[in-house]
């Protein structure tokens, strides 16, 4: 085979991953969007915190979806191991009160039956979009985890309902919240919050979501099967269940 042969076949194998990308994303994006209609129809305005809204929408685990798992063995914003047969990534809000909800009830009943089973990894996405409120607790949360703390910031947020925007995320609350979950270096805690990479972080993580069509939150992907609300918990177990039976587990 030519020079130009080999490199016109690699030019062309590079075209159709890349195609093969795009449309995974627009095939989580349309099935993010169906949900979030009905959510809308159901409970208000489309970016209103998604309410439980029935049985997930079933999508296939494109491999560029898995992909979006970062698997990262010292990721202190993940929880379960690096090599589990199921990921799911978890795109939410502090001050969201569904994702409060999805905290309390589901995700203690996930950790018991499946992470700590090894069957589960979960990985947590900074989704702010209720204001300056949300923004901060999303750069504290990042720096609770600058200190292997992000867990336990994290069950202290949520650990009770909150009104949105009603200061319980201004300066000195967040400050008390992280000494609640053990944080001891409150200087570096504070400066991690102000810091350029914590802003990057967060950025990142808001535009991987508005790329697969998230606009409210809770909204999880589930190894690429897309789940939107506060769904009953019977709705996770069954996605896990069917995720990892694929997985041959």
């Amino acid at each position: 085979m030519s020079g130009s042969t080999l490199s016109s076949s690699r030019r062309s194998r590079r075209r159709t991953v890349a195609a093969v990308a795009v449309l995974a994303a627009a095939v989580v994006t349309a099935a993010f969007a169906l949900t979030l209609d009905d959510s809308s129809n159901r409970n208000g305005r489309a970016g209103e915190p998604a309410a439980a809204t029935g049985s997930a929408v079933p999508a296939p685990a494109d491999e560029s979806l898995l992909a979006l798992a970062r698997r990262d063995a010292s990721d202190p914003l993940a929880l379960g191991r690096a090599d589990a047969p199921v990921v799911m990534i978890e795109y939410s809000d502090f001050q969201c009160p569904f994702c409060g909800r999805f905290a309390r009830e589901t995700k203690p009943e996930l950790l018991r039956s499946y992470v700590d089973r090894g069957v589960l990894r979960i990985e947590w996405r900074n989704f702010p979009v209720f204001g300056e409120e949300s923004e901060q607790a999303a750069l504290a949360g990042w720096a609770a985890g600058r200190q292997k703390k992000f867990w336990e910031f994290h069950d202290v947020v949520y650990g009770k309902p909150r009104e949105r925007n009603a200061g319980d995320f201004g300066a000195e609350n967040l400050i008390a919240m992280a000494r609640e979950a053990g944080i001891t270096d409150i200087e570096r805690f504070q400066a991690d919050m102000a810091s350029d990479q914590a802003r990057s972080a967060v950025q990142k993580d808001r535009e991987e979501g508005y790329v697969l069509g998230v606009t409210s939150t809770p909204a999880f992907l589930v190894n690429g099967r897309p789940i939107l609300g506060a769904q009953p918990t019977a709705a996770f177990e069954e996605a896990v269940e069917t995720a990892a039976k694929a997985a041959g587990r």
